[in-house]
């Protein structure tokens, strides 16, 4: 990845390459912005660069790509780049090798990998493990450590902090001490959604800049340049559906299906298919069946991608029953289902409708019991979609 294969954040990628063509990079950074902007990808690029044996060639574009440098940083090998995220007390207990290898660290070490290896096939993916208590202490001590030692090969070495908001106090002042008196061969980027969690010391040691959800021109016309082996009609789906989300975006672009619809459009069928299931009187027996094959086979995030969708139906329902001529639909290869529901349903509680399945999302990402989650949402959603006559 070079700065060319970064989706949007132009405006930041300038500041960054006005810096380094000056030698000017401050020592320090916090980059901010929506989950899943990219931010870490462009921390990762200041990695590569700082150590690229290319980038000297054509700096205008970035890193290589392709250098030994540049691919052991891409796979997590390279001694110069530290990337930290929270991971579970399991693996940071110092001791032993017998201790290593009990059951509990070797479980722990398989899903840190597992994640490392999510990270490598999705660069906008951010990883932690759902048993970390965040960036614990022996993290930053790690760090302290290893600042004592120069970067090899006269580069410079880059610590990338993910999440940093989630550092708990002693590992924030235990960094707090490295940003005091930085050395100089090191590059700290700090990466982080809610800056205003990041100690109030720590921010003021750091150059802020500011990132953006990436618009959904922005994302479209990369995936025009970049995924020419897909219909204008999947692209224009996968944008609208991912909304501003880059590691979903990137996901659902890049799964392989031997279709012509992405993953994410088979997804939406089968949600619009739920939904009639769930509005026929003479069917709701079939619904309730359904919604126990849903909740026993769509992983958690497939379920909230599936409410997702639904979502996004409602809001293209909702436009045309505002503008029958409205054209921008999320869904517009499916355009006629979507007039057939306005003309049945002209008045539901969108509202009521919007704030119901957003719960619902949120609550398959807290770990409710899914099946528990789309019970609650069917058994509702009837009553929000009828005429008010109905409803009252």
């Amino acid at each position: 990845m070079s700065w060319n294969d970064i989706i949007g954040q132009k405006q930041q990628i300038r500041i960054l390459q006005k810096a380094i063509e000056s030698g000017r990079l401050a020592h320090a950074y916090l980059f901010t912005g929506p989950e899943a902007c990219g931010k870490e990808s462009v921390a990762f690029e200041l990695a590569r660069i700082m150590n690229c044996r290319g980038f000297r060639e054509t700096p205008e574009d970035g890193s290589c790509g392709t250098c030994p440098d540049c691919v052991q940083i891409n796979t997590f090998m390279h001694r110069n780049v530290e990337y930290v995220f929270p991971v579970e007390a399991a693996l940071l207990d110092a001791g032993e090798s017998a201790k290593k290898e009990n059951r509990k660290f070797s479980e722990a070490r398989e899903r840190y990998e597992a994640l490392l290896e999510e990270k490598q096939l999705n660069p906008y993916f951010t990883p932690s493990m759902d048993r970390s208590m965040g960036i614990l202490s022996e993290q930053i001590v790690a760090l302290q450590q290893k600042a004592l030692y120069m970067p090899a090969e006269g580069h410079r070495k880059v610590f990338i902090i993910s999440q940093a908001e989630r550092m708990n106090p002693a590992a924030a002042n235990k960094l707090l001490k490295l940003l005091e008196e930085p050395p100089g061969h090191i590059l700290f980027i700090l990466v982080s959604s809610r800056p205003e969690a990041v100690l109030p010391t720590i921010r003021s040691r750091c150059q802020q800049i500011r990132f953006r959800r990436t618009s959904p021109q922005e994302l479209q016309l990369w995936f025009r340049k970049n995924r020419t082996d897909r219909t204008e009609s999947e692209l224009g789906f996968v944008v609208n559906f991912s909304r501003g989300n880059l590691a979903l975006a990137w996901e659902l672009i890049n799964r392989s299906t031997g279709s012509d619809a992405t993953p994410a459009m088979l997804l939406r069928n089968q949600a619009i298919d739920y939904l009639r299931l769930v509005l026929t009187p003479n069917r709701f027996h079939e619904a309730l069946s359904a919604c126990e094959n849903h909740a026993k086979n769509l992983s958690r995030t497939d379920l909230a991608l599936f409410f997702g969708a639904i979502l996004l139906f409602f809001q293209d329902v909702n436009h045309r029953l505002i503008n029958p001529g409205f054209e921008a639909l999320n869904n517009s290869d499916i355009a006629d289902s979507i007039d057939r529901f306005a003309r049945n349903f002209p008045d539901p509680d969108f509202f009521g409708i919007s704030s119901l399945t957003e719960e619902a999302i949120r609550a398959v990402e807290r770990n409710t019991n899914p099946l528990l989650v789309l019970s609650a949402w069917t058994a509702e959603i009837r009553h929000l979609i009828q005429a008010p006559a109905l409803r009252a």
